[in-house]
């Protein structure tokens, strides 16, 4: 964690980073419905029907519950025949019983959002039928176990699918993402199965421990874990992807099994118990039970290692140290898989050639059960474990299997540093935006070399969305940042990881609802495609708020035709880099390849390009020409439309020196004042011609102006 600048502005705050290496249902006080699935069997192991709730006694550490949920799931244990169409077909009612759980399965239809369907507290929406989720994590899983995984799924659905069985899939890459909702539709799951792209996320899958990729190392894009951080970007994510599907599926009161295919979890130092046990927590509180299949089947292990990794030399080689070292990695992989599975009540498939069998495993495991739901008596959010007990009254004897128990929420206010770290990687797994605190984002680029563009990322967060507290005299917020920049494949090229406390006091505090918050970082990067993730938290109530978008870095270089030119920023604010309001550790590479920033002076992106009348609107962006050795002269005008009709334009720029000559930018600037204007909509446009190269150059985008 680092101490960034914050500039108290006019009109907004301004924190200027650096890159740091490197439906549910929920236990709420109002909405604390628990819900327990409760097998119970005789002697023989066969399921007892036709008990009701007041067959049952529930209680909560040692306090009776009222039920108020009771079904019963009959599910079909045997296999459909292989002749029989993909698409599952309704099995026929019982005549004498048409509306009774006997009655016909109805084809499930898929879901047509890209999530899981989510159903009312206390609505049974899959009755009678046993939930499947097929997890595929494509981040630990090299090219050849993707492809096994594949083929297992692919075997379950031909041999093995009975008329209760309703599968989802889903995938985890650098997001998690539901291929498919659950359904009954063998067609258009082999068809989902096949479309998963192999290959993809593999490239992470032999990273181990490491904390990240340092390719970008002259951007700091790395993060390592240290004793009070975990590391967000490797193995805790992996656990916190199970923990956000877990959560995903908590709506459904159903049983739900999970089988997780991936080649082993790593375990990178005893932080990840804590991701651990949450995760597991998750799993317990959503009725879920992992199966985890590692995917490398039965491995015979060369003692220095396989073909596709060089030996790892040294003394350790004639020592044994190596071999023992590669071992014991094998083991704590698989030893995390077993855990998940045992502390959830699963099982785990480990060294067996079939993956198919672990699918089984799970189906299998599924038997015809009681869901039993009761809202908890004890609304305290205080993260306590709450014991569960569940009996048969009127001396009935049976084996009943249930979970025994569940962690209860907590209030943000009482977050260790262990929940706070877990919030924000659930927050990073979710493909959908949280929207709790608002954000708007802007991301531009500016020519470094001819390989190279600055990509400086401009965050704006409203002022009346900040809580802050009173400490010391001060008020103070304390706000976390993370980055995450991608290229069209899901592979990580670049990470921001920053915590900064802004403290403000008198009557700044007091404005504060009348400004935003700005916060700004910047990546170095090759041209391409790319996609940027983008988190903020307030640290007082816990809100946060995601921000996604794709950008583009064009190749500047191949531009025969038009003159090349940056992006544009618009902005209405220019600030001293002294004008801080926290504290700062400066990087002085980082000031120096910021564009914006000139002479100790900042020019600060708009943003949401909204202006008033009585402020100057600057302008800056950079013409290049790729062949000079000196300034080419060029000319500039800025221009305000009103739909069709150029309401006002200022004089021709005349810009004659300034070629940077590593970059060959030259620097087009403008200050205009904003009173001529009539408040309204306009399109702001900006024309540059190059006459010596008989190029020219135009950018436009909307603005408002207020009163």
């Amino acid at each position: 964690m680092r101490n960034v600048v914050a500039l108290l502005l006019s009109g907004l705050l301004v924190a200027s980073a650096q890159q740091v290496p490197q439906g549910t249902v929920k236990f709420q006080a109002t909405t604390q419905l628990v819900v327990e699935s409760v097998s119970v069997k005789d002697k023989s192991g066969k399921p007892i029907e036709g008990l009701k709730a007041s067959d049952f006694t529930v209680t909560e550490d040692g306090k009776p519950q009222k039920i108020s949920v009771f079904e019963y799931q009959r599910l079909e244990e045997t296999p459909e025949a292989t002749a029989t169409p993909p698409s599952l077909t309704p099995r026929p009612a019982a005549p004498a019983a048409p509306a009774t759980a006997e009655s016909q399965l109805a084809a499930v239809k898929p879901a047509v959002q890209n999530g899981i369907a989510p159903s009312r507290p206390g609505e049974i929406k899959y009755k009678d039928r046993r939930l499947i989720v097929m997890f595929f994590d494509m981040t630990s899983m090299p090219i050849q176990d993707q492809m096994r995984a594949q083929t297992a799924a692919l075997k379950f659905l031909k041999t093995q699918v009975t008329p209760s069985d309703l599968m989802a899939i889903m995938t985890f890459t650098n997001d998690l993402k539901v291929v498919q909702d659950f359904t009954d539709d063998r067609d258009l799951l082999t068809k989902d199965l096949k479309g998963l792209m192999v290959g993809e996320g593999s490239d992470l899958a032999d990273l181990g421990a490491t904390s990240g990729d340092d390719s970008q190392a002259d951007t700091g894009a790395a993060f390592s874990a240290d004793d009070s951080e975990f590391n967000i970007f490797n193995t805790d994510r992996k656990l916190a992807a199970l923990e956000s599907a877990a959560k995903m599926l908590s709506s459904l009161p159903e049983k739900k099994a999970l089988v997780y295919f991936a080649s082993g979890v790593p375990k990178t130092g005893a932080e990840n118990e804590a991701q651990l046990r949450s995760t597991i927590n998750a799993a317990i509180r959503s009725n879920v039970s992992f199966y985890p299949i590692d995917a490398r089947g039965l491995v015979a292990q060369a003692p220095l290692g396989d073909a596709t990794k060089g030996s790892p030399g040294g003394q350790g080689m004639y020592s044994g140290s190596s071999a023992r070292s590669n071992a014991s990695n094998f083991q704590d992989q698989q030893e995390t898989l077993y855990t998940l599975a045992t502390d959830t009540g699963g099982k785990a498939l480990l060294d067996n050639n079939d993956l198919a069998l672990g699918i089984v495993q799970a189906q299998k495991d599924i038997s015809s059960y009681y869901i039993i739901g009761y809202y908890s008596s004890n609304t305290a959010e205080d993260g306590h474990y709450r014991r569960i007990k569940v009996e048969l009254g009127n001396k009935l004897e049976a084996k009943l299997d249930y979970r025994s128990g569940y962690f209860a929420n907590k209030q943000f206010r009482q977050f260790n540093s262990s929940d706070r770290e877990r919030q924000l990687q659930e927050a990073l797994m979710l493909g959908d935006p949280i929207t709790d605190l608002s954000i708007a984002m802007e991301v531009d680029y500016f020519r470094l070399a001819r390989d190279r563009y600055y990509v400086p990322v401009s965050v704006k967060i409203p002022g009346t969305e900040i809580e802050l507290a009173k400490h010391g005299g001060a008020e103070s917020t304390r706000l976390d940042f993370i980055g995450q920049v991608t290229d069209p494949n899901g592979k990580m090229v670049g990470t921001v990881r920053d915590n900064i406390e802004v403290k403000l006091k008198g009557e700044t505090a007091a404005q504060l609802g009348k400004r935003s918050l700005e916060y700004d970082t910047g990546f170095t990067l090759p041209p391409g495609t790319y996609s940027l993730k983008f988190l903020a938290r307030e640290n007082e109530t816990g809100k946060i708020g995601t921000f996604e978008t794709k950008f583009i870095i064009p190749d500047l270089t191949t531009q025969q035709t038009y003159l090349p030119i940056s992006s544009v920023v618009l902005s209405n604010q220019r600030e001293s880099l002294n004008a801080a309001v926290g504290n700062v550790e400066r990087d002085k590479k980082l000031i120096a390849a910021d564009p914006l920033i000139h002479d100790g002076q900042k020019l600060v992106p708009s943003v949401t390009r909204v202006f008033r009348k009585n402020q100057d609107m600057y302008v800056y962006l950079e013409a290049y020409q790729p062949a000079a050795t000196t300034t080419q002269p060029v000319t500039a005008t800025l221009s305000f439309y009103r739909g069709k009709v150029k309401a006002f334009e200022t004089e021709p720029l005349q810009i004659t020196s300034g070629l940077d000559p590593k970059s060959k930018a030259l620097p087009v600037k403008f200050s205009v004042p904003l009173g001529k204007l009539q408040p309204g909509k306009y399109t702001c446009q900006v024309s540059v011609l190059d006459p010596t190269a008989q190029k020219f150059a135009f950018w436009r985008a909307p603005m408002v102006l207020l009163p």
